[in-house]
């Protein structure tokens, strides 16, 4: 497979747990504003979430900018990263609809630290195929 097919396939998976996220939010029945005022925390998890799902999607991008090779080892990170990333929407919502509770905000923390370790070894993997004379190697140091 080629870094191009994975880097679309990746990227269209970030676009669809975006649209997921923002396909959680519930319309009110109002036509207020002041009934936007109870989504306000929903909102703030979703702006949280759409910042790190971007920082991801945007080293994500550069790492495989600067890489020549991937391989089935490669693949299966990536995939451990992706599968990580899926879980947001879900640890969102639950803290956007419990907002200050400990087990929803602890559990979005465990998720993505579980998401920064695995982009650390995916980073690893990709080092492994493409040599420690590689852009991305000389990069990380």
């Amino acid at each position: 497979m080629s870094k191009g097919r994975m880097e679309a396939f990746s990227d269209g998976v970030l676009a669809i747990i975006i649209t997921i996220m923002v396909l959680a939010f519930e319309v009110p029945h109002q036509a207020d504003l002041a009934a936007l005022i109870p989504l306000a925390p929903v909102f703030l998890s979703y702006l949280l979430s759409f910042v790190f799902l971007g920082i991801y999607w945007n080293n994500h991008h550069h790492l495989l900018q600067v890489v020549k090779h991937v391989d089935g080892r490669v693949l299966w990170a990536n995939l451990h990263l992706l599968f990580w990333l899926s879980l947001v929407p879900f640890v969102t919502g639950w803290m956007g609809a419990n907002p200050l509770a400990a087990w929803p905000a602890a559990l979005y923390g465990i998720v993505l630290l579980l998401a920064a370790v695995a982009f650390f070894i995916l980073v690893r993997v990709l080092i492994s195929v493409n040599g420690r004379d590689s852009v991305l190697a000389v990069a990380i140091g």
